[in-house]
């Protein structure tokens, strides 16, 4: 008898993917840990090019803005995060501090503002619905792509309201869609050592059902190599498959790997052929989302070339501003000129999309 990720049995995985036909966590976990890198980045390209458009590589021109970095979950990963006392932890408020970022962003065509902050303690409920009101007033133009699930966990429990209402309320006063940030890996054990202080899995993809079912698209995100094992990276899959198969709400998935410099976790970061094997997995794994978002962010802009090939369809937001990232030593910058020529080089037509992937122009 073959052990499950023997050459045969993976190669049969690989087949039956192309066919058509689902595979389980266990054959997911063959491929990610054992498949050959070109025949599993073959396979998920073969597979992009049928639920994409096989001649676009898509990408958004938006700006990511951060409220706040006063954050009481204080996660072990995080290099952004400050308590309310350190010299440099601040509030942005609207006037005239994250209006003239919007503005700024606006001139250069951005179309969506990805909007997040650390989990502050004393900001009140009407402190985000104002700033999101007077976002909307003075910038109508602009997709508030804002608030990942943990702050939405956050807002609930301190304002003691259910999350649809929580959503609700955020959706009416301009809230246009969810970014999938603070996932991490959704596994309840990597969750009590990397993140005890937010939201459990179970919650964030309570507020992803919730959002989806109130009618918001979201974003489905992994960040991976810190703690977990190849299986919890599976097992994050499957409940982002699952609800998707659910809800439909996802618009894409995006996965990127852990930055350890300046956090009080450490260690190291994966390489590129970590990155390449997970996405190559995931676009096998999640047959149910249509994009897949090359993170160039942290792996530099080659080896978010190269995921082009390895399953992605898009190459993500032009990012006029990211600080969460940075903090954590990874400095990579991509004017709309470079990223289009490196969609060209790979094979591909550069076109520009809005936050729910409308092509633009």
């Amino acid at each position: 008898m073959r052990e499950r990720g023997s050459p045969a049995d993976v190669d049969e995985i690989l087949k039956q993917a192309v066919s058509g036909e689902r595979i389980t966590e266990g054959q997911a976990l063959a491929l990610l840990t054992g498949a050959p890198l070109h025949a599993l980045g073959e396979t998920a390209h073969r597979l992009r090019l049928r639920k994409a458009d096989p001649k676009i590589v898509t990408y958004v021109i938006d700006r990511n803005i951060n409220y706040t970095n006063i954050c009481i979950a204080r996660c072990a990963f995080c290099a952004f995060s400050r308590d309310a006392d350190d010299p440099d932890a601040y509030v942005n408020n609207y006037q005239p501090v994250i209006r003239d970022k919007i503005m700024q962003a606006a001139k250069l065509g951005a179309t969506q503002i990805l909007m997040q902050g650390g989990l502050h303690p004393t900001l009140q409920f009407e402190w985000y619905l104002n700033l999101l009101r007077a976002i909307k007033r003075d910038f109508p133009q602009v997709t508030l792509h804002s608030f990942s699930p943990p702050e939405v966990v956050h807002f609930s429990k301190l304002f003691k309201m259910s999350i649809s209402d929580v959503l609700s309320a955020l959706r009416e006063a301009g809230l246009d869609s969810l970014p999938g940030g603070g996932a991490e890996i959704l596994s309840d054990r990597v969750r009590r050592e990397l993140s005890p202080r937010k939201c459990t899995a179970d919650e964030w993809i309570e507020v992803m059902r919730q959002a989806h079912r109130l009618g918001m698209r979201t974003t489905a995100t992994m960040m991976f190599g810190s703690i977990e094992t190849p299986a919890e990276r599976v097992e994050h899959l499957q409940r982002l498959r699952t609800l998707q198969d659910e809800t439909g709400g996802f618009t894409a998935f995006i996965c990127w790997a852990y930055q350890p410099a300046n956090t009080p976790l450490g260690g190291h970061a994966s390489g590129g052929v970590d990155y390449l094997r997970t996405l190559a997995t995931a676009r096998i794994y999640l047959d149910n989302i249509a994009n897949f978002q090359a993170s160039w962010v942290t792996m530099g802009a080659k080896v978010g070339q190269l995921a082009l090939v390895f399953g992605a369809n898009d190459l993500g937001g032009t990012m006029l501003e990211e600080n969460v990232v940075a903090a954590a030593g990874a400095h990579y910058e991509m004017s709309v000129a470079e990223m289009e020529y490196l969609i060209r080089d790979a094979g591909f037509t550069p076109r520009q999309r809005t936050t729910q992937y409308e092509l633009l122009g």
